[in-house]
């Protein structure tokens, strides 16, 4: 699926924003892995083009603040936040993972070593804290602008709590959905409760606004992970980026969690191709059959399409700007329905 209009919108002024923050004098390693990461260099520095991920958390909030009829420059500053926010906790999740390709190349871990990826990713971090403190800049009344920081370090907090509750579930057999929707809804929804919260923040005065953005963020994000975890399993690799199916590294995404759950010959299947340390080609396909038999997929595109139906019902209850609000259903759509 080609990318909705407002990734083309907001992009390049997004970017300008991050490498604002990314300029600072020091040691050169750090600066390298952060614009590596980015996608803006290679692992020698040698500047490229077309890197990077989709900023789709920069971009709802900016579309959050135009659809709230919000200046969507001033909400600048939290994009840029929240996209550093982001990118230290993939450079995080690969070491804790292992995984050593991101995006069709090698991770900053896999090229430099785990001790200075660690950095990096705290690096990051700390990036976002400096960007988001621009917002009175931007003209962002600062009792709000303090509500926006506090806000994103909230969310970054959820976040997480559930990627300590996902690292704890690798060990565990015994996961209920409930479980792993609470899960998902801290470790994916907090920043996406954060990137519709921040936008509004910044467009409009009314607490109550605030509040339901982030709910709708919150359900995107549910709707977002259900479909990765799709691609996981059924996704093909050229599109995905990922080095190997979900189940090659035995990860218990929510078609493996549901299956699970039903029991019967499905679980069984799952049981013990998950006991092996490196499940080969045919127990792959013996669990991605046993997937289909327990309904996991239509388990799994039908929550997804709930949770998006429940944020578009919200969407239209707020009174906001039309042509915004129409892009954020159709960024919607393509949460739901994108192959990568």
């Amino acid at each position: 699926m080609a990318l909705p209009a407002p990734f083309h919108r907001y992009r390049e002024e997004v970017d300008r924003a991050l490498r604002s923050f990314l300029s600072r004098g020091g040691p050169a390693l750090l600066y390298r892995m952060m614009r590596y990461h980015l996608g803006w260099e290679d692992a020698e520095g040698r500047p490229i083009a077309g890197g990077g991920g989709k900023a789709l958390r920069p971009v709802l909030c900016l579309l959050s603040c135009e659809a709230v009829g919000g200046h969507w420059p001033a909400a600048v500053p939290a994009a840029a936040a929240l996209e550093l926010v982001h990118n230290f906790s993939l450079v995080h999740d690969d070491i804790q993972d292992r995984d050593r390709e991101r995006r069709h190349r090698p991770t900053v871990w896999a090229i430099w070593g785990e001790a200075q990826a660690i950095n990096a990713g705290d690096a990051l971090l700390a990036a976002a804290q400096m960007a988001i403190a621009h917002l009175p800049e931007a003209g962002v009344p600062h009792e709000r602008a303090v509500a926006a920081a506090q806000a994103l370090s909230a969310a970054t907090l959820e976040m997480v709590e559930g990627q300590v509750l996902d690292l704890q579930f690798e060990e565990r057999a015994d996961i209920s959905l409930d479980e792993y929707l609470d899960m998902v809804s801290r470790k994916t929804g907090a920043l996406f409760d954060a990137a519709l919260r921040l936008g509004a923040m910044v467009g409009c005065e009314s607490p109550g606004v605030w509040e339901a953005m982030g709910r709708c963020g919150r359900l995107l994000g549910l709707a977002f992970q259900v479909r990765d975890d799709m691609l996981g399993v059924w996704g093909q690799e050229e599109r995905t980026g990922k080095p190997a199916a979900d189940i090659r590294r035995r990860k218990k995404g929510l078609p493996v969690v549901f299956a699970l759950a039903r029991g019967g010959r499905p679980k069984e299947v799952v049981a013990r191709a998950y006991s092996s340390a490196s499940p080969g080609d045919e127990e792959v396909a013996a669990v991605v059959a046993a997937l289909e038999e327990a309904g996991a997929r239509d388990y799994c595109l039908s929550l997804a399409r709930e949770k998006k139906s429940e944020a578009l019902a919200l969407l239209g209850s707020l009174g906001l700007a039309s042509g915004p609000r129409r892009e954020l259903e159709e960024l919607a759509e393509f949460l739901l329905e994108r192959d990568f």
